[in-house]
């Protein structure tokens, strides 16, 4: 039998939660494995390079984008993301869950490609104050950036219903089982699976 792995993409806006889900999820979850995208944003306080993002400068960027390295990229706030195509085939050849935080625009392209692989989460905050609220306490941001993110985010909102599932992260708890349960049936879809080879092997086992 020939299981391969799957995608699990959690879009949503900044500041809702989205970093602190995927931690958790690679805890619980054995087979999980985050895809690392590369970015030109500067590294905020905490972040690792090679753990949170690849970090790098626009001009490498463009290079590798000429060269066909990315399987989506896109253009967030001014910055560039962008997810490595030999990564992501290299953990699906391995069989694992690929956990996957891009925006709405990477997830319209990497649908296009592997939409059978796909399961998507939509990951937003209850309100928008809420979001604010969560910006505000983040203390990374200048004053100008964080009403940018917002009001970006109203943009991203547009696109919950190109999502499988939508989880509002109001109480952290919460958001985390109904996220675990999605992953863990995202593991389980069939279009994962060689079926014709898995009946052949299923019909041909020990009576």
């Amino acid at each position: 039998m020939n299981f391969k792995g799957a995608l699990l993409v959690i879009s949503g806006p900044s500041g809702a939660g989205k970093s602190s889900i995927v931690r958790e999820l690679l805890k619980q979850i054995p087979n999980a494995a985050f895809s690392v995208s590369t970015t030109t944003r500067q590294k905020r306080e905490g972040e690792v390079d090679g753990v949170n993002y690849h970090f790098t400068d626009k001009e490498s960027f463009q290079k590798d984008i000429n060269e066909g390295a990315f399987l989506e990229w896109a253009n967030v706030h001014g910055n560039f993301y962008g997810t490595s195509l030999k990564q992501i085939m290299k953990l699906l050849d391995e069989g694992k869950l690929v956990i996957l935080d891009i925006d709405v625009q990477g997830y319209m392209l990497l649908k296009e490609k592997l939409e059978p692989f796909i399961t998507s989460v939509f990951l937003t905050t209850k309100s928008r104050e809420d979001l604010k609220t969560r910006l505000l306490l983040r203390q990374g941001d200048s004053e100008e950036v964080i009403e940018k993110r917002l009001e970006n985010a109203f943009g991203e909102m547009t696109y919950i219903n190109h999502y499988k599932y939508l989880v509002i992260n109001d109480d952290f708890k919460t958001a985390l089982a109904q996220m675990l349960n999605i992953a863990l049936a995202a593991s389980s879809k069939r279009a994962l699976t060689d079926t014709d080879k898995f009946i052949e092997a299923w019909a041909k086992s020990p009576k």
